[in-house]
């Protein structure tokens, strides 16, 4: 699947609650695993498939994020579900910070300094 956001994604593990209607208009409540955030969207690992589409609520600890959602793919633990906020809807670690947070680009810097040392810095 070819990458559309143009934010840097941050890893997370927070479990959230994702309020949609069905097509019958049957409202539907289910937890979701939040897998990664950024500004305009965020992706969700979820035992049930959501159509995309679908306009949904993500309700965290004290506030939601509304979107739609964009895609809906099985890989072998559940569904992964793409979800592109609304205008008006963006995330910030200020509304919203997951319990589990993570910038892989941190990852990558932690490395680099542990192989390298603080005083080269970089690598060429």
């Amino acid at each position: 699947m070819k990458e559309k956001r143009i934010e840097q994604r941050l890893l997370c593990a927070e479990l959230v609650q994702v309020t949609y209607f069905e097509e019958s208009g049957r409202q539907c409540r289910r937890i979701a695993n939040l897998e990664d955030i950024c500004a305009s969207g965020l992706c969700l690992q979820s035992e049930m498939r959501i159509p995309d589409g679908t306009r949904v609520i993500v309700n965290y600890g004290g506030g939601e994020l509304v979107g739609t959602v964009r895609y809906c793919i099985f890989r072998e633990i559940g569904f992964f579900l793409g979800i592109q906020f609304e205008a008006g809807c963006k995330w910030s670690t200020q509304n919203f910070r997951p319990e589990h947070l993570l910038d892989p680009r941190q990852l990558v810097d932690n490395a680099l300094m542990n192989r390298y040392g603080k005083a080269e810095g970089k690598v060429m």
